[in-house]
C-alpha cells in the first residue's frame, strides 16, 4: 500500500553518545575509553582539519601523563551522568517515542578484558532505563560509540587483535542479559566505516604501530563484522522479541560532471561507503571489495566459519548518520572539502553549515531510495542536524531559525522518500541536547533542541535552556510530521 506520510508509531526522537554526554569518566568504577584521551584544539590553530587521531605509544603516554592545563572536554562531557532525570523530563515534554544514547563499554568493563562487569556501570543504565520507561520512551541503544575501552588499546592493539572479538561478545551478551526486559532495539557498531578514516577512534589502533596501515584497518574491520554477527547471534536468543541492526556513516556521492571517469569515481566512492553494509546486510563480502584487496595486496586473515557466521547472522535494520552529501572527481587534484570525516569538492549547488558542511536535504530522500533499493530492509536515521553557533539573547531565548529550516527541508523529504515507498520507521535528531562535538571536541558547535551553558573549555552553569526548536520538534511529533 502506498503511504502518503509517516507511518503510524513512527519512532520519533533524539541521538546522543555516552562519552560526548555522560562526563563522569572517573566516577563510579568507569576506566578510560579512547576519547578520554582527546584533547580540544581551538578551530583557528586546527583550520578545517579534524584533530581527534592518536597515532602512537609515545602519544598516548604523554597523553596519559597529562599537563597543567590539558583541557579533555569528552571527560566532563554536559554531566548526563548527574543530570539525566532532568534531560529525560525534557526529552519526554517534546514527546519523544526513543531516545538513542549508548552504552560506555568501559563504564561495564573498565578494562575491557576483565571478568566480572562493574556493578556501578551496569546500575547506572538500569536508572537511566527506567527512567525513560517512566515516560513511555524506547531506548535505541549503542553497544561500542567510540568507546573502547583504554587498556584494549594499550594491550592490543585495539581491533587488530582478534581476542577483541571475545571481550565485545562477553560485553554485549553482559548487556543484553541485564536489560533484556528494557532495550528491545540495539546497534552494534556506530559509524562502522570510520575506522578507515580514523582507525584510532573506530578500531582503536594506534597506527604508527603497524607497517602496513590499510591491511590493518582492515583486518581490524574483519574483527568487527565477526564481532557484529556474534552479538546479532547472541541479541536474538537472550531477547526473544529484540531487534538489532547496524550503523553507517552514510556519505551520498555525487560525479562532478558527467564525464564518466567522474561517474565511475563517484560509483566507486559510493561502493567503498556501502562496502561495510553489504557485509552486515547481505552477509558477505562484496566483489568490488575483494577485487580492491587483491588490487591493493590486503590479505584478510579470516578464520574457519567466519563467512558461515556473517551469512547467518546479519542485521535486522539499516541505521545510518547523514549530514551532507560530497562530490567526487575522476581528476585526482581537486581541491577537497572536509565535513564530518569525510572530504570531497565543493558543490555549487548548496550552501554550506558554520563548519562547511554542505546543506542537502534532496539528498537525504536520494541516499532513502538507493539503499531501500539495495538491501530491501527496515531504515533508520539514527544522525542527522546541524553544529551551528547558538547566541542567547538578552531576555535568555535562542533563536535557532536556521535548525529548523534546516530539519524542516530534511523532514520534507523523508516524507517524499516514505511515499516513494522507502520502509522508514526512526528518526532521531543527532545532538538532541547540546554536547561535546566528536569530530572537533568543541561545545560551540552546537546541535541540540536544549541548549547547555557551557564553553569550549568547561566553563559555564550547564542550565539547561529550551531553544526555539524544542517547541517547534515537539509539534512535529505531536502530529507524526504532518506540521512542519
Amino acid at each position: 500500500m502506498k503511504k502518503n506520510g509517516f507511518p503510524e508509531g513512527f519512532l520519533w526522537g533524539g541521538a546522543t553518545a555516552a562519552n560526548q554526554l555522560e562526563g563522569a569518566y572517573n566516577e563510579g568504577g568507569k576506566g578510560l575509553s579512547i576519547f578520554d584521551m582527546v584533547t580540544f584544539v581551538p578551530k583557528e590553530e586546527r583550520g578545517n582539519d579534524i584533530e581527534m587521531d592518536v597515532k602512537s605509544k609515545a602519544e598516548l603516554e604523554a597523553l596519559l601523563a597529562g599537563e597543567e592545563g590539558d583541557n579533555f572536554p569528552k571527560r566532563r562531557g554536559i554531566d548526563f551522568y548527574h543530570r539525566y532525570k532532568e534531560d529525560i523530563a525534557l526529552f519526554a515534554e517534546m514527546g519523544f517515542k526513543t531516545f538513542r544514547m549508548s552504552i560506555s563499554w568501559p563504564r561495564i568493563f573498565p578494562n575491557g578484558d576483565d571478568l566480572e562487569p562493574n556493578e556501578e556501570g551496569l546500575a547506572f543504565y538500569d536508572k537511566v532505563f527506567d527512567e525513560l520507561a517512566k515516560y513511555g520512551i524506547e531506548p535505541l541503544v549503542t553497544l561500542s560509540h567510540y568507546e573502547i575501552p583504554l587498556n584494549l588499546v594499550q594491550k592490543y592493539n585495539g581491533w587488530l587483535d582478534r581476542r577483541l572479538v571475545d571481550f565485545f561478545v562477553h560485553y554485549a551478551e553482559t548487556v543484553f542479559n541485564r536489560y533484556k526486559d528494557k532495550v528491545k532495539y540495539w546497534l552494534t557498531f556506530n559509524e562502522i566505516n570510520i575506522s578507515t578514516l580514523s582507525p584510532y577512534i573506530g578500531s582503536g589502533i594506534l597506527i604508527d604501530e603497524v607497517e602496513k596501515k590499510e591491511q590493518a584497518i582492515y583486518q581490524a574491520l574483519h574483527h568487527q563484522f565477526v564481532a557484529s554477527s556474534r552479538a546479532v547471534k547472541a541479541c536474538h536468543e537472550i531477547i526473544s522479541n529484540a531487534q538489532i541492526g547496524c550503523m553507517l556513516a552514510r556519505m551520498e556521492v555525487y560525479p562532478e560532471t558527467c564525464n564518466p571517469d567522474d561517474v565511475l569515481a563517484a560509483l566507486e566512492e559510493d561502493q567503498k561507503n556501502l562496502f561495510f553494509t553489504d557485509v552486515q546486510v547481505r552477509g558477505y563480502y562484496p566483489s568490488f571489495m575483494l577485487s580492491y584487496f587483491e588490487e591493493n595486496d590486503i590479505q584478510i586473515d579470516m578464520l574457519p566459519g567466519d563467512e558461515e557466521l556473517l551469512l547467518q547472522h546479519t542485521v535486522d535494520f539499516l541505521s545510518f548518520s547523514y549530514y551532507m552529501s560530497m562530490v567526487a572527481s575522476g581528476a585526482p587534484d581537486k581541491l577537497k572539502e572536509k565535513g564530518n570525516f569525510f572530504s570531497g569538492i565543493k558543490n555549487p549547488y548548496l550552501e554550506s553549515s558554520d563548519w562547511g558542511w554542505q546543506i542537502d536535504p534532496k539528498g537525504l530522500r536520494i541516499t532513502l531510495k538507493k539503499m531501500y533499493d539495495r538491501y530491501q530492509v527496515p531504515l533508520f536515521i539514527v544522525e542527522n542536524g546541524l553544529g551551528a553557533y547558538d547566541e542567547v539573547e538578552d531576555d535568555g531565548s535562542i533563536n535557532d531559525d536556521y535548525r529548523i529550516a534546516y530539519m524542516k527541508a530534511h523532514i520534507e523529504q523523508m516524507k517524499e522518500a516514505i511515499k516513494d515507498g522507502v520502509d522508514l520507521i526512526c528518526y532521531t535528531s543527532w545532538g538532541c541536547i547540546d554536547l561535546i562535538s566528536a569530530s572537533t571536541s568543541e561545545m560551540s558547535k552546537r546541535y541540540g533542541f536544549i541548549y547547555v551553558d557551557q564553553d569550549d573549555y568547561g566553563n559555564g552553569t550547564l542550565k539547561r535552556s529550551k531553544k526555539k526548536s524544542f517547541d517547534w520538534y515537539k509539534q512535529v511529533i505531536a502530529t507524526n510530521g504532518q506540521e512542519l
